[in-house]
């Protein structure tokens, strides 16, 4: 029950947070960047497959084992090096690989996945240390 307590307050902070920067930010700023190369509707099934195994990785890796140790500090830094490894892969990648591919691109999403992966993995700890505590369950 606290795993996935643990994967779904993670889980939907992750999603809350991508949401408004995607939107807000993140497309318009690719589509003045590369529009003529995206997709004009996302693919729901690969963005549901993405969600579902990136924060199961980053449970397993990092939220799940420090969710007993007691520490944020450490916590929050593990899950910004996850975080900008996992979206700088796929920045560099698209760097190395494609025209058009530009700089501010990859350290503005690269930061991002530190920033987004770090603050749901702290939130989804914080979060299930509390409704542990209140629920009576253990950690």
């Amino acid at each position: 029950m606290t795993f996935l307590i643990l994967f779904v307050s993670t889980a939907l902070v992750f999603l809350a947070l991508d949401s408004i920067m995607l939107t807000q930010f993140m497309v318009p700023f690719f589509i003045e960047q590369i529009g003529d190369i995206m997709v004009d509707e996302l693919k729901p099934g690969a963005v549901v497959i993405f969600f579902i195994f990136y924060t199961a990785a980053l449970l397993w890796l990092v939220s799940w084992p420090a969710l007993r140790s007691g520490g944020y500090g450490k916590l929050m830094l593990n899950a910004a090096i996850f975080g900008a490894a996992a979206y700088g892969t796929y920045e560099f990648t698209n760097y190395a690989t494609l025209k058009g591919w530009t700089w501010q691109m990859v350290v503005l999403d690269t930061a991002w996945g530190a920033v987004l992966t770090s603050v749901s993995a702290g939130s989804g700890v914080a979060i299930t240390r509390a409704l542990a505590r209140k629920l009576n369950l253990a950690l």
